[in-house]
């Protein structure tokens, strides 16, 4: 696994300074057990880095263009934060986790909590 830290170029239309994504930080006691449960959510590890062997990781997963960093470091983030998840089939999901998705106004959607107590909420908007 590479555990270097990937530069991507900037979009070409954007004006310097412009935020263009935000990826969340989710607080994580084991990173490889942290991404094995989110490739069950569809996402990849993308890389690894650590200062140094037996130090903390802090790994990016992604889903398409969706990515998170999940980090071993004390103080990155609380555990028990909530990230939304806006996917094109919530029942898919739904179903690898052995849960009902339930109507909702806005979307039709599932709450999840990954190993740390992270709460993941997972929709897909109705038409």
């Amino acid at each position: 696994m590479d555990t270097s830290t990937p530069q991507r170029p900037a979009p070409q239309d954007s004006p310097p300074g412009r935020v263009e994504e935000a990826i969340p930080v989710l607080r994580v006691r084991e990173a490889a057990r942290a991404v094995r449960w989110y490739a069950r959510l569809g996402f990849t590890e993308q890389w690894e880095h650590r200062f140094e062997p037996g130090l903390p990781a802090f790994v990016e997963v992604a889903r398409g263009p969706v990515r998170l960093f999940l980090s071993e470091h004390v103080g990155d983030a609380r555990p028990g934060t909530l990230v939304y998840l806006r996917v094109a089939d919530v029942d898919a999901v739904a179903a690898e986790f052995g849960v009902t998705a339930q109507d909702v106004p806005w979307a039709r959607e599932i709450e999840l909590s990954d190993p740390d107590g992270n709460r993941l909420r997972v929709g897909t908007p109705l038409e």
